[in-house]
């Protein structure tokens, strides 16, 4: 069987996507903070896949190195996702106030962080046959929203590293994906007071599920127009 590791797999999109694989029989490596992790595994693995959930933070080299070698034991590596997002501030603030510690995390579990477990699973998804790395990017990464600039620049940093991963990992697939607007504990928290209706995250899992299926050329995608393909 497959075998994926997710970052940030226990609520939102990481949860949805894991749920989604589960369900085609993919193995899991999951990535949560605290007991988080272990709520995941249960709800995943009542599915009847193989679930390894890792509670960590992932900035901890020795936790990524501990996600991969779970993969390891699983099998090897097929789909490594970076979905765990810090933004930075709670609720988001313009850029005279962002504070630098803030930004420093952000640009840590975003960017720094992606790019180790990336350098940790290169061996394992060099040695698959349908070796791929998704990473989670943000319409903020591309346009200037106020507010938003200092999750934006991780992210658009994210995607310039995903691009020449890319270039320099031919035998790879690489997708930075922006799945759009979503109703998820991270935008709650970015913007509280936001009360307009979005989607769960579940409704752009099938976006996701199509880059696995058709495996397009590297490159960043968003949601829509995944979505309207994958209909």
């Amino acid at each position: 069987m497959p075998v994926a590791i997710i970052t940030g797999a226990s609520k939102g999109l990481g949860r949805a996507l894991a749920r989604a694989l589960a369900g085609r029989g993919w193995d899991l490596v999951l990535d949560a903070r605290g007991a988080q992790a272990l709520a995941a595994a249960e709800a995943v693995s009542a599915q009847g896949t193989r679930v390894s959930a890792l509670p960590g933070d992932v900035t901890d080299a020795r936790h990524r190195a501990e996600l991969v070698a779970a993969a390891w034991r699983l099998g090897g590596l097929d789909l490594l996702v970076h979905n765990a997002s810090a933004l930075g501030a709670e609720p988001l603030v313009r850029l005279e106030e962002l504070p630098l510690e803030g930004l420093r995390r952000a640009l840590e579990v975003n960017l720094v962080a992606g790019l180790g477990l990336v350098q940790e699973a290169l061996p394992l998804l060099r040695a698959s046959r349908a070796g791929a790395v998704l990473t989670v990017s943000s319409d903020a990464a591309v346009e200037a929203y106020e507010t938003w600039g200092g999750y934006g620049a991780s992210k658009a940093a994210l995607d310039q590293l995903a691009a020449v991963l890319a270039v320099e990992e031919p035998g790879l697939r690489v997708w930075a994906v922006d799945p759009g607007d979503m109703a998820t504990d991270l935008y709650a928290a970015a913007v509280p007071g936001d009360r307009e209706p979005r989607p769960e995250p579940a409704a752009v899992v099938p976006g996701f599920l199509r880059l696995l299926d058709e495996r397009p050329a590297s490159g960043r995608y968003g949601a829509p127009a995944l979505l309207d393909g994958a209909r």
